[in-house]
């Protein structure tokens, strides 16, 4: 069987070396053809073949084991093409490809150096099907590097070229990139099919209510008739209408009012009320409030009957741990209910519960995401001892190496007189020290030698309080590390704007609340004026009551859309699969005695 299909190879084979052979003579040169010949066959015509068609024969042989997602075997056989030998066409074609690998091997940074080869300067004169191709993958890369406007306009711009599968598949990608486009990324001058998916993007998002989403999108609909969203519209939004959405009439919100817990309890429900009468004011239809006290319940029972009997169709709360464990062991719930917490259980919880908190946790991760964004490879960390930082440390090793970083080493940190010992322990200072000393032993002389730090480790991840922090970073000096950038979790920032102590903490970025970050906010202003403590580190507390109402109506949406996003005062919230709510902050950094908010895609 073999032998009789090795003549048609041949002369499939001979066809590719006679269209070489007769291309015509310009400088832009030939695309590399996918002739019906085997991998092999291909490579051993091109080791018998003169030099240019040799190229040809291997780069369609690499091609080919790309498309059959051998990604090794077509970067080796990629490997054997000196690129820089080649026609532009052909430049153009091996460059996209080794852009192509480099993603298949999530290599974003190496896939975007491939796609600035100059050749690209001629991809305009090659036929429509490579440079959809090309274009696509720049995309690709452009999303995977942290360019989301980039993205979304390199494939609005190459949308009309499109058919098929690809075309639908490239419809949805512009609608996810441009939901999560944050929207103070976005320019004053687009052009009209662009700027029509932004705004569709920023109305969607900016609704309170699945109603009012619905209306909004009808109205952008019929001002944009001809946009490609209004003749198609995206997958979600058409789930969107076909939800089933009964009007939110009556919330309960179920927070202690005595123990430990009330004092975060007032300020969850302080900032929940405020959003409900913010929304009040601007003639939205609001539900009904009523407030239980968990403190005082005789069990999850009798509340969820007293509730059922009240009307309510969600509950709010509870805030203690133990209860809200107590619902996540349970098979099912009478009522839906986001739980002002998380449980520690791994496993999924009830259908109809739904968990948001200011977990630690979602820094740790964050501070891993903005790290390997920034370029940061290998890190070291430091975390307090006891389980608080043992959590942390590891949700931020887990996300840090799921990535592909490596985490060097990790200190708990230890007394004041104890942390100028770890962190010269952390960068082997002692070694160097040592080494200095053997030396003026062997010399029998004196010698200045100042120690130096190892230089392998990228970053510091930082989780400490305020007063830990303001000591490490005077320390890190001290210790010839102060150059290291320090990534931190939002427990250093008081939010108090002490000049003095932000001295101390100066170059250190940190992630936090938009709350705190932005205090120009409506809500933050009103909030705060009439509960001044809300402009401290309590206000991450009323930004999380604040946005347990904007949430509660959308629970059903963001179940429904898994990409979908609110932008809160608490983060960027989406759903995880388990049902829990997971932050995404801004970021920002200590510079000169003052808070510097930083771009959300890179420093």
């Amino acid at each position: 069987m073999i032998a009789s299909l090795r003549p048609l190879s041949a002369l499939v084979l001979a066809g590719l070396l006679a269209a070489c052979a007769n291309s015509p003579t310009n400088t832009l040169g030939q695309l590399p053809r996918t002739p019906q010949a085997s991998i092999e066959q291909m490579l051993q015509q091109a080791d018998s073949s003169k030099p240019e068609q040799a190229a040809l024969l291997r780069l369609s042989a690499a091609d080919q084991a790309y498309q059959q997602q051998d990604i090794a075997r077509s970067a080796r056989i990629l490997e054997l093409v000196d690129i820089t030998s080649l026609q532009p066409a052909q430049q153009i074609f091996a460059s996209t490809l080794q852009a192509e690998l480099a993603m298949a091997r999530q290599q974003p940074r190496s896939a975007l150096k491939a796609l600035q080869h100059p050749s690209f300067e001629r991809l305009g004169e090659l036929p429509l099907e490579q440079q959809a191709r090309t274009q696509l993958v720049h995309a690709r890369v452009l999303e995977a590097n942290g360019q989301l406007l980039a993205a979304i306009r390199e494939r609005v711009f190459i949308a009309p070229l499109l058919s098929g599968e690809t075309a639908h598949d490239n419809h949805e990608s512009i609608w996810t990139l441009a939901t999560r486009l944050p929207a103070q990324d976005t320019p004053s001058s687009l052009d009209n099919d662009l700027a029509g998916w932004l705004e569709l993007a920023r109305i969607t998002k900016g609704s309170a209510t699945l109603e009012q989403q619905q209306t909004a999108i009808d109205q952008w609909i019929s001002r944009n008739p001809q946009h490609p969203a209004a003749v198609q519209l995206p997958e979600a939004l058409i789930k969107l209408r076909e939800l089933a959405s009964q009007p939110l009439t009556h919330i309960a919100l179920l927070l202690p009012q005595e123990g430990q817990l009330a004092s975060v309890a007032r300020a969850l429900r302080d900032g929940f009320l405020a959003a409900h009468y913010e929304a009040q004011q601007n003639y939205q239809q609001t539900p009904q409030i009523s407030l239980y006290d968990s403190s005082r319940i005789g069990s999850l029972d009798a509340f969820y009957q007293q509730a059922q009997a009240d009307g309510v169709q969600l509950v709010v709360g509870p805030l203690e741990k133990p209860l809200v464990k107590q619902l996540s062991d349970r098979e099912q719930l009478p009522i839906t209910t986001l739980a002002l917490n998380y449980s520690d259980v791994g496993g999924e919880g009830p259908a109809q519960l739904f968990q948001f908190g200011l977990a630690a946790e979602d820094e740790a991760r964050e501070a891993a995401r903005r790290a390997w964004a920034d370029g940061m490879r290998r890190a070291v960390a430091l975390v307090p001892r006891g389980e608080w930082g043992d959590r942390v440390l590891e949700a931020f090793r887990q996300h840090w190496q799921a990535q592909g970083g490596t985490l060097i080493a990790a200190e708990h940190i230890d007394q004041p007189v104890e942390l100028a010992r770890q962190i010269g322990e952390l960068f082997k200072l002692r070694e160097s020290e040592a080494r200095a000393q053997r030396l003026q032993a062997t010399l029998g002389t004196g010698i200045e030698a100042q120690p130096a730090r190892r230089q392998d480790i990228d970053f510091i991840f930082l989780a400490a309080t305020p007063q830990q922090a303001q000591q490490i970073k005077p320390t890190l000096a001290f210790q010839y590390a102060g150059d290291v950038p320090v990534y931190a979790t939002s427990h250093l920032f008081t939010g108090n704007h002490s000049h003095a102590q932000y001295q101390d903490l100066e170059g250190i970025r940190f992630c936090e609340t938009p709350w705190l970050l932005d205090n120009h906010a409506p809500l933050r202003q009103a909030v705060s004026q009439q509960w001044p403590q809300a402009g401290g580190s309590l206000g991450r507390l009323y930004a999380m009551g604040v946005d347990a109402y904007r949430l509660a109506p959308r629970l059903t949406q963001l179940k429904a859309l898994p990409e979908s996003r609110i932008e809160g005062l608490s983060g960027n919230l989406s759903l995880n699969p388990a049902q829990r709510i997971e932050r995404q902050l801004p970021w920002a950094e200590f510079r000169g005695g003052r808070i510097q908010r930083l771009p959300d895609d890179t420093f």
